[in-house]
């Protein structure tokens, strides 16, 4: 039944996803909200920076950065005051088969942290100003309520998918929609920059199965030592993404498909929120390997999603390059990080506040009159 659906699938929209089962859902509706970035503003702000008084081309990426977010945000002098970081929790039934070092109680305790504030998360979003907004999608325990905990939880952690479907095809949906439903949220609370952040122990495993499943790339090509397993961990792990997708036979050209048999609903939910804050003309700065997998989600289900995804960094998964080469994506920086729940996007959206100020706040060479370079 399933090889029917695939290639039903397949000729109703070879290039993403099947379109016949999310017509009228907000998934479909947000996809056909995002338009192309904004050719008037990115033309008037590379105008400004020609102007600005320095060397055309002297502050060389922050330039490029500046343009493209002028583009996305429709403003040709962008200015942010409130960014957020979501980050998403939950918990992977595959964790069972050894592909972590460490224990699934670590999720919860780690959301704990979050809601303290005593987490590397919360440490860098307080450098730059921003709002942690922690989000229980699928923790396999029952957290206690806390004014600052996000309660979205779609089931008690995915099922094994090394002997089954992570979740089901409504599940996936339904994780997704909960991202936009909380982008959109932040979005009106004022929110005007995204990063993502995840949190779950085992969730480089479906990262890496859905990298692989989607780029088509070896799974030993994708797969690193997450959490920091020994050689006999890395290698369980990577025979055990290999015999999940040989069970499960993900379709590549279909996204929901690949995040209901191998995926997690932290993946999905922050899939979910680059669509809904793309819809929204809202940038998203992704971070590590865990939201490039998310990213190949959502760029599966809505390919115009791609130039509002700003890559943070290159993380040390050897999994991240291929994720980044596939969405064509530069990152911002290379740190050697790998720790995931936002971190290196609140690196990155410091550099992305730092490239609007330079647009928006430096005087051009008529307002310092400063002679300009002769012909």
């Amino acid at each position: 039944m399933k090889d029917e659906r695939r290639e039903m699938n397949f000729i109703l929209h070879p290039s993403s996803f099947c379109l016949w089962e999310i017509l009228m859902s907000v998934l479909a509706e947000t996809i056909a909200n995002i338009q192309p970035l904004d050719d008037d503003a990115m033309n008037a702000a590379r105008a400004r920076q020609d102007q600005l008084t320095k060397p055309t081309g002297a502050l060389g990426r922050l330039e490029a950065l500046s343009i493209q977010i002028a583009g996305i945000t429709r403003n040709a002098r962008p200015r942010f005051k409130h960014p957020a970081i979501i980050t998403m929790a939950g918990d992977h039934g595959v964790a069972r088969q050894g592909v972590s070092a460490y224990p699934a109680e670590v999720t919860p305790q780690m959301v704990l942290n979050f809601l303290r504030g005593g987490a590397a998360i919360n440490v860098l979003a307080r450098h730059i100003g921003a709002r942690v907004v922690v989000v229980d999608i699928g923790v396999a325990s029952d957290l206690p309520a806390h004014p600052d905990l996000v309660s979205r939880k779609i089931a008690h952690g995915t099922r094994d998918f090394s002997i089954g479907p992570a979740m089901t095809r409504d599940d996936a949906r339904r994780a997704l929609e909960a991202g936009i439903e909380i982008v959109t949220r932040e979005i009106s609370r004022g929110a005007d920059i995204i990063g993502t952040g995840d949190m779950g122990i085992g969730n480089t495993t479906p990262s890496s199965a859905i990298v692989a499943a989607i780029t088509r790339r070896a799974v030993k090509d994708v797969t690193g030592r997450g959490t920091g397993v020994d050689d006999a961990g890395l290698a369980r792990k990577i025979a055990t993404i290999e015999r999940a997708l040989a069970l499960n036979k993900p379709n590549p050209n279909d996204a929901l498909d690949v995040l209901s048999d191998v995926g997690g609903f932290e993946i999905g939910g922050l899939a979910g929120v680059m669509i809904g804050a793309a819809a929204r003309r809202v940038p998203v700065v992704i971070d590590g390997f865990i939201s490039g997998a998310a990213a190949l989600i959502a760029y599966g289900l809505a390919p115009a999603v791609q130039p509002y995804l700003i890559a943070a960094h290159r993380s040390v998964e050897i999994g991240h390059r291929a994720t980044l080469d596939y969405l064509r994506l530069d990152p911002l920086l290379d740190l050697d990080l790998r720790l995931g729940e936002g971190t290196g996007a609140a690196l990155g959206i410091s550099i992305c506040i730092a490239a609007c100020k330079i647009l928006d706040e430096m005087a051009t060479f008529g307002e310092a009159g400063v002679a300009e370079k002769s012909e």
